[in-house]
């Protein structure tokens, strides 16, 4: 596959991170290889942060099969929040915008809208339709959030939300988001076969 190249007039304090390390244990097979429409998750997401962001970069697993760079986990098994460390610990930007590789149906129009909530805050985060926030579709800012993730890891936390508390954290909540194309599915997270089998039989025109 050609390399991934990232559009004209994105945004250079912002790094994109697709987080692609766990273990896939209820799908049975690696998540982020799954396809739609003969595209990978992986793919997929990386179009979309490639209109935003300056790089776009898998945290987890190799792709340069796929024409994408890739960072290894600085602490290894340790789920989405040691995802993000690692997110958090390559980024060279201001921004780092961490997004699962089980959340396919990530659009630009919802990264760039969650861009505009940045001043004054130190992470953005989206809160979805069932009122839980998502973590693994965000916006941390490296300086105050890398130091705070370390500490954690180092405590024997493992979740992201912990972070949220530690750090100044911008919650849009879904009425802030509803008015974009496709909303509904922003947050679909493809977990299971019968999610997987769901997603298929849904319009998959991957939209950036």
């Amino acid at each position: 596959m050609e390399t991934l190249r990232v559009a004209k007039g994105t945004v250079t304090d912002l790094e994109g991170f697709i987080l692609a390390g766990g273990l896939s244990s209820r799908m049975g097979t690696d998540k982020s290889r799954l396809t739609l429409n003969g595209v990978t998750f992986t793919e997929r997401i990386a179009s979309v942060l490639a209109q935003v962001c300056s790089s776009v970069k898998v945290v987890g697993r190799p792709t340069d099969d796929l024409g994408i760079e890739s960072t290894a986990d600085l602490v290894e098994h340790w789920g989405a929040l040691g995802g993000l460390h690692a997110a958090l610990g390559a980024c060279q930007a201001t921004w780092s915008v961490v997004v699962a590789c089980d959340l396919p149906f990530v659009t630009s129009d919802l990264l760039a809208h969650l861009a505009s909530f940045r001043e004054g805050f130190e992470a953005v985060v989206p809160i979805q339709e069932n009122g839980f926030l998502q973590p693994l579709c965000a916006f941390y800012r490296v300086d105050p959030c890398f130091p705070q993730v370390d500490e954690l890891i180092k405590t024997g936390e493992r979740r992201p939300q912990v972070l949220l508390e530690k750090v100044r954290t911008r919650r849009v909540e879904f009425s802030e988001i509803r008015h974009l194309p496709e909303a509904s599915r922003f947050f679909d997270n493809i977990n299971t076969p019968e999610d997987y089998v769901r997603a298929k039989l849904q319009r998959t025109e991957l939209t950036i």
